[in-house]
């Protein structure tokens, strides 16, 4: 069944770009009260999948630099 809810969720690039494009739209303050809430709304859901996407990548990251048995997560550089 995972795969048919990742099959389902939208790619991190579209995702990131769609959040992006309501965070624009709502910076603007030209909305109604009503849309402004459903706008923040799917960005809140678009951030959490991101967020899910993120992690799971990170996750993927760590068993390949697993060595031997051990599994040895490197740190994940900041980004500024």
């Amino acid at each position: 069944m995972p795969e048919k809810d990742q099959a389902a969720q939208p790619g991190f690039e579209a995702s990131l770009e769609e959040l992006e494009k309501i965070v624009q739209q709502m910076e603007a303050g030209e909305l109604p009260l009503e849309k402004s809430l459903e706008l923040f709304e799917r960005g809140v859901g678009l951030s959490e999948t991101c967020r899910k996407q993120l992690d799971e990548a990170e996750t993927r990251i760590e068993i390949l630099l697993k060595k031997g048995k051990k599994i040895e997560p490197a740190p994940m550089p900041e980004q500024q």
